[in-house]
């Protein structure tokens, strides 16, 4: 039999960690003097512990080790940990390429962001615009022929629209736009305004300031950056229009959060 203070030696554990797991029923004594309360233990509970240090050392739970010494299949267990870590080195990763773009230009223009856009209900239109610029003026019809046609048709209160460009080109004229705006139920259709469920979506994010003549400079920073951090496209690029001609007198002044969807 070993004492706590040698079996911590031969296990590589310490005794406050031996307490700690004897505590969760993980490495109990095998005995306990009943006058002293001196902790005893069984050479052949160094396997025990040697798979309990294993186990941590891989970031399982100390419920997920009850649950591999009670049966469960070890192997689910490490696939769901592996599953976790990919996603956590992914964001690290993420992180640290936006610190070294910080780092290498002391005015960095743009900033990227990850982040997971809910399922919503929303009502879309598409049209043909003669130039890209016809669309400030576009939008506001195209919201005004949904409330004619849905009186009393709300938004939440922070109502999530954006713009997509159907071509598969760029183009500066006959340009194919779909418009979808957020709205808080189903309503009545025309061959223009149609309903639908827009399904969760994971994006990433940038945020343009300035003319709309310029934003090919952040479509082509997003695109890098996709491309160097392993993402894949899963959808048309959305254009959310936060600030512009309607609020802002400079064009310097507008505000465009372009999103692209990813998997």
């Amino acid at each position: 039999m070993l004492r706590i203070s040698e079996f911590s030696k031969l296990s590589h554990l310490t005794i406050k960690a031996l307490r700690f797991y004897e505590k969760e029923g993980l490495l109990e004594p095998a005995s306990v003097d009943e006058w002293n309360n001196y902790r005893f233990y069984e050479t052949s509970q160094l396997e025990i512990a040697a798979k309990i240090k294993s186990y941590r050392q891989l970031g399982l739970s100390i419920e997920e080790i009850k649950a591999v010494f009670s049966g469960t299949d070890l192997k689910g267990i490490l696939q769901e940990k592996r599953r976790s870590f990919m996603e956590e080195k992914h964001l690290i990763e993420s992180r640290l390429s936006i610190i070294n773009s910080i780092l290498e230009d002391k005015e960095m223009k743009y900033q990227v962001t990850e982040k997971v856009i809910p399922e919503k209900i929303v009502f879309t239109a598409e049209t043909v615009l003669k130039t890209y610029s016809d669309i400030m003026q576009w939008i506001p019809s195209v919201g005004q022929e949904c409330l004619e046609l849905n009186p009393g048709m709300k938004c939440p209160d922070q109502s999530y629209g954006f713009c997509e460009c159907l071509d598969g080109e760029h183009k500066e004229t006959d340009i194919h736009i779909r418009y979808s705006e957020e709205v808080t139920a189903f309503g009545k259709e025309n061959d223009n305004i149609r309903f639908k469920t827009l399904p969760e979506a994971k994006v990433i994010s940038i945020y343009h300031k300035g003319s709309y003549a310029s934003i090919g400079e952040a479509y082509a920073f997003l695109m890098k950056y996709a491309e160097q951090n392993g993402y894949r496209q899963s959808g048309f690029s959305r254009e959310c229009y936060i600030d512009g001609i309607w609020n802002k007198e400079s064009e310097e002044d507008w505000l465009t959060e372009i999103q692209l969807p990813v998997e």
